[in-house]
């Protein structure tokens, strides 16, 4: 019998479930915990200049990985800093457990120093949360925050500890749970046979049909079956935001993504169609515009393993819960035993439709800055990818620069596009990109900014040179906050309403303060060779200050409360 304190239960715990890192900043209520951790080299911890950070790096790592990622922070302020991270990994169903100290049990309640009742705060944004209530129970509860956040539609689960859990005079059991049993809580798994044969129905009669995949593809580890689906058929395909590389982008059936500023031909595909597959996403109103208009002539088939997803928004006519790995194997096994044959001549028609407006936008979509002109952010992103060979992992912040590296980063892998979708969260994309490269140093990990997203969590400079990450930073510098500022020029007769910072820093002097390298592009005919010289310096962060057209807008852009195919193509162009 092994006898261990709650602080070296925790500890164990998370050595034992292979946990190599986590993400935090101590505090009196977690000093125990981190004493326990100081007493031990198995489990690594990173310690972040913002809480928020801890959150995100735990939260880009996840993504990348699809592991669930770990924070450790203190009570009061540590655990409420962390708060916009777990709402970020909860909008997009990101696997994550945040261990948050809390004032002795006898004290809560009292207002005590640093008290918060974080379960409270949190509760509209984790998928579940525990109080520990002695310390015996430690090792299983924290079992099951594992096992809830990892399966079905994952999430974060929050579960805060008493010091006084956490003593080192009090010893108790440990014992590593290896199975988990919870009678309120049973995962979804395979999907209704029946549903899924109206679904392959539907399927051999379409004559417009579009395969829709979201993240849940990405998070289900189910990109390789979608993309073997979209093959056999030979339908079109298009991703939400979040689904972004569940299908190769670079390939001839991929339309691009949809929405709001996705792609002129998916949006065109999706308003025209008779058949949505939608698998793994939950049409989001970003994806959607106005639900009314949406879709009006298609019939639509929705997988999710939530089934609380599937109806909420747009009415569905074939639902199916379950998991996306075993639906689509039954899809794939249904469509190998049928004997009825798709609509070939249909779908040539349907091709050439799409091929039309594919060619209706070639060469249209932007002018690229000629030599002595301040560049487009268009032309960085592309350039971007051509230097990484469309491998890395690219992270983005929020804003027109997220919308730039979505259209014009081409992703032909699943878990290498990493966003905050559902929150949009300014400031994730830095302590995001940390968390990937420290996990995976030797992958290119790229962070897309903005100076106004950048500055949220700059102060993380600090972390990447005590634990050298060298993550690569192209900022596109428009001196302003770039989506703002458009929505500002469309709809507020250009009244630039506190979208303009006038007092920026010095980014390649501030970044050189916290001992990394940077440099300034402002022309065009620099920006190549300055690329090729960021990414040539593997074991350093780099961060490259590019200044960008201040006035240039993301387009194609839905115009509210219109239909798909409602779109603003450019600042005179309306479809």
């Amino acid at each position: 019998m092994e006898l261990l304190s709650g602080a070296d239960m925790i500890t164990r715990f998370l050595a034992d479930e292979g946990v190599e890192y986590i993400y935090g900043y101590p505090g009196g209520a977690a000093l125990h915990i981190y004493d326990a951790i100081h007493r031990q080299d198995k489990v690594n911890h990173i310690l972040v200049r913002h809480e928020q950070a801890a959150t995100h790096m735990a939260d880009g790592y996840a993504r990348a990985t699809g592991k669930p990622g770990v924070v450790l922070v203190t009570s009061g302020p540590g655990a409420t800093n962390a708060v916009t991270g777990i709402a970020t990994a909860f909008m997009d169903s990101i696997p994550m457990v945040v261990l948050c100290g809390q004032v002795a049990s006898h004290l809560i309640g009292e207002d005590a120093f640093q008290e918060t009742d974080i379960i409270g705060v949190t509760r509209p944004i984790v998928k579940h949360s525990f109080s520990i209530e002695d310390p015996s129970e430690i090792p299983m509860i924290l079992r099951k925050a594992f096992y809830i956040a990892t399966t079905g539609r994952p999430g974060p689960v929050v579960v805060d500890i008493p010091k006084d859990m956490t003593a080192p005079t009090e010893k108790y059991e440990y014992v590593f749970p290896k199975k988990v049993k919870m009678r309120s809580y049973t995962p979804v798994g395979r999907g209704h046979t029946g549903q899924i044969k109206k679904a392959v129905d539907l399927i051999l009669k379409a004559k417009r049909p579009i395969l829709y995949g979201g993240g849940g593809l990405v998070l289900g580890g189910a990109s390789e079956l979608f993309t073997q689906l979209a093959k056999k058929l030979n339908f079109p395909v298009t991703t939400s935001l979040m689904g972004i590389g569940a299908y190769p982008q670079t390939d001839r059936q991929s339309v691009g993504w949809l929405g709001m500023h996705g792609s002129f031909e998916a949006n065109q595909a999706m308003h025209h169609s008779d058949l949505v597959v939608c698998i793994g996403a939950r049409f989001d109103d970003r994806a959607t515009n106005n639900v009314s208009k949406f879709c009006p002539t298609a019939r639509i088939v929705h997988v999710d393993i939530d089934p609380s997803s599937i109806g909420k928004t747009i009415r569905v006519d074939v639902p199916i819960v379950g998991t996306a790995t075993s639906v689509l194997e039954e899809m794939l096994a249904l469509l190998d035993e049928s004997k009825t044959q798709l609509k070939a001549d249909a779908l040539v028609d349907w091709w050439k439709q799409i091929d039309a407006w594919s060619a209706s936008r070639a060469g249209r979509i932007y002018e690229p800055a000629e030599p002595g002109e301040t560049m487009k952010p268009q032309q960085v992103v592309e350039a971007v990818w051509k230097a990484t060979q469309g491998k890395a992992y690219v992270v983005t912040d929020v804003g027109q620069h997220q919308m730039f590296a979505a259209q014009y980063y081409k992703f032909d892998k699943p878990n290498h596009w990493i966003t905050s979708g559902g929150l949009g969260t300014m400031g994730f994309g830095f302590p995001a990109a940390m968390g990937i490269k420290l996990n995976k140093p030797d992958e290119e990990v790229v962070l897309i900014t903005g100076e106004g997203s950048f500055q949220m969590m700059m102060q993380e400079l600090s972390t990447c040179s005590q634990f050298g990450i060298p993550v690569k930073i192209i900022n596109l510098n428009n001196q302003s906050l770039g989506m703002v500022r458009q929505w500002q020029d469309l709809n507020y007769q250009a009244r630039h309403a506190q979208s303009y910072m006038q007092s920026l820093p010095d980014f390649k002097m501030l970044v050189e303060s916290y001992g990394h390298v940077a440099m300034k592009v402002e022309k065009a005919e620099d920006l190549d060779a300055a690329i090729e010289k960021t990414f040539a310096m593997k074991d350093k962060l780099v961060f490259l200050d590019v200044y960008v057209d201040p006035h240039e807008h993301v387009y194609p852009m839905q115009v509210p409360q219109g239909s798909m195919n409602d779109m603003l193509l450019s600042k005179t162009e309306r479809t």
